[in-house]
């Protein structure tokens, strides 16, 4: 991936992560993450993890976002509005991101291997699909079949608590 093709996509999941957090309307903050995870689909595929770019587009922006949707209809938006901004707390925040964000900037600064380009990766033999199957089959049969019967719990919880109660 060229240089400016990245910095297009960096910069648009840094923008629209800065959305979710900066938008009132829960439903445009959800837009954004979705977005975000877009964008950052676009970087894992740009470095030949096409099968983790995939899942992140199946996972987190098709079924996760569905279900943050799900529980924004479910909340009464109404009384979130009239909420005030409490700026201290607001100045606070912005005040931890920047100290954060100099702590980072200082350490990368003073990191000699952050400067020097990365290698090329060596071209595995296998695909990665192959290999994350095989394991996720073998080492974690049990745990991925928990995590099945969880979802479906979880799932059946949802639609028994979003029912409406007949007057």
């Amino acid at each position: 991936m060229s240089p400016f093709l990245f910095w297009i996509f960096a910069s648009l999941t840094v923008i629209f992560g800065a959305a979710v957090v900066l938008n009132r309307n829960p439903v445009a903050s959800a837009l954004s993450l979705v977005v975000s995870f877009l964008g950052l689909s676009v970087l894992f595929m740009s470095l030949d993890a096409f099968f983790v770019g995939i899942i992140q587009v199946l996972v987190y922006a098709g079924a996760v976002m569905v279900l943050f949707l799900f529980i924004v209809m479910l909340l009464d938006i109404r009384t979130e509005e009239r909420l005030s901004i409490n700026w201290l707390t607001a100045g606070g925040g912005v005040a931890v991101a920047m100290i954060l964000f100099i702590q980072i900037c200082t350490v990368i600064g003073r990191f000699h291997a952050a400067r020097q380009p990365f290698p090329a990766l060596a071209t595995p033999t296998t695909d990665d699909v192959w290999s994350i199957g095989r394991l996720l089959f073998s080492s974690y049969n049990l745990p991925f079949q928990i995590i099945g019967v969880l979802v479906l719990v979880a799932t059946i919880g949802v639609v028994f608590l979003s029912r409406r109660e007949p007057r």
